[in-house]
């Protein structure tokens, strides 16, 4: 388990470390910042779930669920982890997973909603704006979707 937490250690830390680098950065004044001509960085405060959905109750009673949703999900896949995953993918899956959902989480805890601040955009296409947390958790359940699409062995009899 020593090196799943230190994997979902370092997640966690460049997930609350961007956050914290935009949140010190951000003005009014110069915001958006363009860097390239489809990227941006932003500030969005994201009270829903995953791009934006759910966002228009700002109620406490969303909030929390939200919070203790990801806390449950995190806590059943480090029992899993613990308990003994032989599959890297599957490892690496929940890994992302624990940490993607722990750090917006505490951003819920902290901020009452969850900090974006990557802007993708392509000829008219505008990706809603996520964070590193998000993009643990998209990855991490991609592996997840990949693993099940794997042909396996049959145990032999």
């Amino acid at each position: 388990m020593g090196r799943d937490a230190f994997v979902v250690a370092a997640i966690l830390a460049v997930d609350q470390a961007s956050k914290a680098a935009v949140l010190r950065a951000y003005s009014p004044l110069t915001w958006p910042w363009e860097v390239t001509s489809y990227f941006n960085l932003v500030l969005v405060w994201n009270r829903g779930v995953s791009f934006g959905l759910m966002g228009g109750n700002d109620g406490d009673l969303q909030r929390w669920a939200l919070v203790a949703l990801a806390v449950g999900v995190a806590a059943v896949l480090t029992v899993w982890l613990a308990r003994g995953v032989d599959d890297p993918l599957q490892r690496w899956s929940f890994r992302l997973i624990v940490a993607g959902a722990v750090g917006n989480a505490i951003d819920r805890v902290v901020h009452g909603a969850v900090v974006d601040f990557l802007d993708f955009h392509y000829a008219g296409w505008h990706w809603p704006a996520f964070n590193v947390a998000d993009s643990a958790i998209v990855v991490g359940a991609a592996l997840l979707v990949a693993d099940g699409l794997r042909p396996r062995r049959k145990a032999p009899n």
